[in-house]
């Protein structure tokens, strides 16, 4: 089955077809990474976008039950140059274009992504959208320059209700915008007792729970659409240790005086060299953002920036010059290098136990 991708330009591709025969519209991006095609489709920071792989081979291994990032994924449909129609590995259970029919996504495959991706470094992300051989290419374009991209991306994917991951260690509230289970995972995996709670949840509602620590998950779209995140987080600092992540890095830098800006084409891969600025030691990162901090606004306030982009100078990790809070824009959760930031979740717990023995040494003292 024959399918073209039309781009707000008027730019096509024509390709050949495979999972789900939907029709999607969406925000075009483009991912490094050589391998990790399953945790790219159920990242929850990918929701309302369609997604162009650099690497030209796709679903040579398959899906597995363990790799799943999301229960549902939102990613709005995938682009690959060869889609491997025969995978093999020992932990395969089912083809990608199986999955992706019975989740619902469109991909395309046969195109040139070379092609595709320099177009986006140089023009920008775009929207596009995923049509029959029939539809009409003036009108796709007219329809897509005048609907804008949704904006309640965070919304769409965070939990409804809260719900506990049991464990004899720190409690700890997970702010959920959006969540990779790798998060969930590095924190039972320390023996936290974690309660996960949706993005709207108020600072109020957090104390109840009597947390030794606060996590900001990852999420999609713009930080300044989740004003109710910002607010919560203005309140919490300096209360309760606190580490971000992506989303949350970026949440956590507008409720202390920073700014955000969209990126020219963002961050996707899993091959980004990120330098840490106190020590100079450079981690590969995964990362999946298409906003960022801007340097600049750092400037004047209570934040410090640790971690930077050596491909672009992004700002990739800022802590907090008084208080025990810290965030990274990449994650630390992911496998890239293969666990050059996994320390990250270490001095998380560390901090946690300071709090707690500086709060029984002042009721000692009391």
């Amino acid at each position: 089955m024959m399918r073209q991708l039309i781009l707000e330009d008027g730019t096509v591709f024509v390709g050949e077809g495979f999972g789900s025969e939907v029709e999607t519209t969406g925000e075009i991006v483009f991912t490094t990474g050589m391998t990790g095609y399953q945790e790219v489709l159920t990242d929850p920071s990918y929701c309302g976008q369609i997604v162009t792989f650099t690497f030209p081979l796709v679903g040579n291994y398959g899906i597995n039950l363990e790799d799943f990032e999301s229960i549902v994924p939102a990613v709005h449909g995938l682009i690959v140059k060869e889609y491997a129609e025969h995978p093999s590995n020992f932990r395969n259970k089912m083809s990608l274009d199986q999955y992706c029919k019975d989740k619902g996504i469109p991909g395309l495959a046969g195109i040139d992504t070379r092609m595709l991706t320099k177009k986006l470094r140089e023009v920008g992300t775009m929207k596009g959208k995923f049509c029959s051989m029939e539809a009409n290419v003036d009108e796709v374009v007219a329809e897509l320059t005048n609907t804008p991209l949704f904006t309640n991306h965070v919304e769409r994917v965070s939990t409804q209700k809260p719900y506990r991951s049991p464990g004899r260690g720190h409690r700890v509230v997970l702010v959920d915008f959006g969540m990779k289970h790798g998060i969930l995972r590095e924190l039972t995996n320390r023996k936290c007792d974690v309660t996960v709670v949706p993005y709207n949840i108020s600072a109020k509602e957090i104390f109840l729970l009597a947390p030794d620590g606060i996590m900001l998950s990852n999420g999609p779209g713009d930080p300044k659409d989740v004003q109710v995140a910002i607010e919560m987080i203005k309140e919490v600092v300096g209360k309760v240790p606190l580490f971000g992540i992506c989303l949350g890095h970026q949440l956590f830098a507008l409720a202390n005086g920073g700014n955000t800006s969209k990126l020219k084409f963002g961050h996707r891969g899993a091959n980004h060299p990120v330098k840490h600025l106190e020590t100079g030691k450079v981690a590969i990162t995964s990362q999946n953002h298409g906003y960022a901090v801007e340097t600049d606004s750092i400037e004047g306030t209570d934040l410090e920036v640790t971690h930077v982009a050596l491909n672009d100078g992004t700002v990739e990790g800022l802590k907090h010059k008084t208080y025990p809070a810290f965030t990274v824009q990449y994650h630390p959760e992911a496998s890239p290098g293969p666990e050059d930031a996994n320390y990250l979740f270490d001095e998380f717990m560390s901090m946690m136990e300071a709090q707690k023995r500086e709060g029984n040494l002042q009721c000692q003292n009391a």
